[in-house]
């Protein structure tokens, strides 16, 4: 599978989460992955959150990477965040009151990333999550109809129709299980800077 691999500097300005939005959306767009999807909106809200905890708790220069899965049509793939910090703390996640305006980031990530987590790199760290992208379901095979029988749409247990697929992958380790990826774990990986 091709990989995409893009990244942004971003400075130490609460203005930088704006544009970081914007430079992903632009990403995914050009990966092919259209930004009503709610896989965009997911990974858009992750950036948001990731990028404000690096600016507003490090101070200093942060590096937001995405790597997309190539736009070949292939279905199921992952599209993993990073944003890489110069703080050698480690994230932890608080737990914000019913009136607090702030607080949350990374409950949001923990709730809506399939596996994220952290590891220490040089003098700072790295903070991803990653997003399964699945295949979409494949249209439900025609069957003759059957004479004297009907089933009501509403009888109970019947299927509702969702928004978005239900995501058939594999379950995967929770993000405390998960061991951080140290290298280059995609195939056919491209890279662009900006």
């Amino acid at each position: 599978m091709q990989v995409l691999q893009v990244q942004l500097e971003i400075r130490p300005d609460p203005a930088e989460v704006g544009r970081a939005r914007r430079w992903a959306r632009s990403r995914l767009a050009g990966s092919g992955i259209a930004s009503d999807e709610p896989l965009a909106e997911t990974l858009v809200l992750l950036v948001s959150e990731l990028v404000t905890n690096a600016v507003l708790h490090t101070g200093s220069p942060a590096v937001l990477r995405l790597s997309l899965p190539g736009a070949t049509g292939e279905g199921a793939a992952t599209v993993r965040l990073e944003v890489a910090d110069a703080s050698t703390r480690a994230p932890v996640p608080r737990c914000a009151g019913d009136d607090a305006t702030n607080g949350r980031g990374l409950a949001l990530v923990d709730g809506l990333a399939d596996r994220w987590g952290w590891s220490a790199e040089g003098a700072g760290k790295r903070i991803w999550c990653e997003l399964d992208r699945c295949a979409p379901p494949p249209p439900p095979a025609a069957t003759p109809a059957t004479c004297g029988t009907r089933t009501p749409a509403t009888a109970a247990g019947a299927a509702t129709p969702c928004a978005a697929p239900v995501c058939t992958a594999p379950a995967c380790a929770t993000a405390y299980e998960q061991p951080a990826r140290t290298g280059p774990a995609f195939d056919g990986l491209a890279y662009e800077a900006v």
